[in-house]
């Protein structure tokens, strides 16, 4: 999720979940090695577990980009061979990529051989014209036999002529049964499986089949969800968001954002889908988008959760639900 995902949005949503994997947003293996390291590597501890995505298609430069990574200490490294978008196919990696399965296995194969932790895919069924049912089991084995550690399969086709990232997101046809298959028939592999997944139960009825889900806009746009993944999820004793504890947090990192050189909506912009469906949240948002000001100082965090309902809970529970609800 490019421009998205970045260090403070990750920090943030670490408050809501101790547990949930959290992605980077895609970094071009070129960047890596002729651009600033620490500001496109670096990250706070408190993030892990965290993995690396890395954009690419040359397999000398991502093994380089991976060896570069090993100092900043990511918990995984991830080739995107699933974003759709313009600017990808441009540099020709992305879901492009799906259309040359043999350049991505030596892409995994060359950042296995330099990696210390796992090495993952996410990919989607296919891509414009292609038959997901010939093409991704083809796909899987490839990189299963490249070596990689799992795959993330978004459950649609990208269409890269016709389609605009975000109907890519949207009008394919989402496709679980397909992927179920590929997990009966791969057992031994991790799977992992995304898409059109927006609330927990959705999530839990996956992982009857599946050996991970993976939530993206859902999990921003409306990241109380979050706060029920570590019990719902991965099994943890249940117990209540500290929210006092979440606002003061983030208003000591947006105090460190600020003193580093930073701006408040730096932060902030990331934490406007929090408390989706919760009275006052509409309240919530309008005092957030104030931190854009240049004179915006942390307090408004602490007004804008002061408007908040929160003894009161969240009256919706998918995404949808809750853009229904904001509108």
């Amino acid at each position: 999720m490019i421009d998205w995902t970045d260090r403070h949005c990750r920090f943030f949503l670490r408050q809501l979940s101790a547990r949930a994997l959290l992605f980077t947003e895609m970094v071009v293996a070129d960047a890596i090695i002729h651009g600033s390291r620490d500001r496109l590597l670096g990250f706070s501890w408190e993030e892990h577990p965290v993995a690396l995505q890395l954009g690419g298609s040359d397999p000398a430069k991502l093994a380089e980009a991976v060896r570069i990574a090993a100092d900043y200490g990511y918990d995984e490294i991830n080739l995107n061979v699933g974003c759709p978008s313009d600017r990808v196919q441009s540099g020709t990696f992305g879901a492009c990529l799906m259309r040359e399965p043999a350049t991505v296995a030596a892409c995994v194969t060359a950042m296995k051989a330099v990696s210390t932790v796992p090495v993952t895919v996410k990919c989607r069924i296919g891509v414009d014209d292609q038959r997901p049912e010939t093409v991704l089991p083809d796909f899987l084995a490839r990189m299963v036999s490249a070596g990689a550690d799992a795959i993330w399969i978004h459950a649609r086709k990208a269409w890269l002529q016709g389609l605009s990232p975000k109907e890519n997101r949207d009008v394919p046809p989402l496709d679980y049964e397909l992927v179920y298959r590929m997990k009966r028939e791969n057992p031994g592999v991790f799977l992992g499986i995304n898409g059109g997944i927006d609330t927990l139960d959705k999530a839990r009825a996956h992982l009857e089949v599946m050996d991970g889900v993976m939530l993206g806009r859902a999990s921003y746009h409306n990241a109380t969800l979050l706060t029920e993944v570590d019990e719902k999820i991965y099994g943890d004793v249940p117990k209540a968001p500290d929210w006092d504890a979440v606002r003061d947090t983030m208003i000591a990192y947006a105090e460190g954002v600020i003193a580093g050189g930073g701006r408040l909506n730096h932060v902030t912009r990331h934490m406007v889908g929090l408390f989706q469906g919760f009275a006052g949240a509409r309240r919530y948002r309008q005092i957030l988008s104030d931190a854009t000001k240049p004179t915006a100082g942390p307090q408004i965090i602490a007004e804008a959760f002061a408007a908040v309902d929160i003894a009161g809970g969240p009256k919706v529970q998918s995404l949808a639900e809750a853009q229904r609800a904001a509108v």
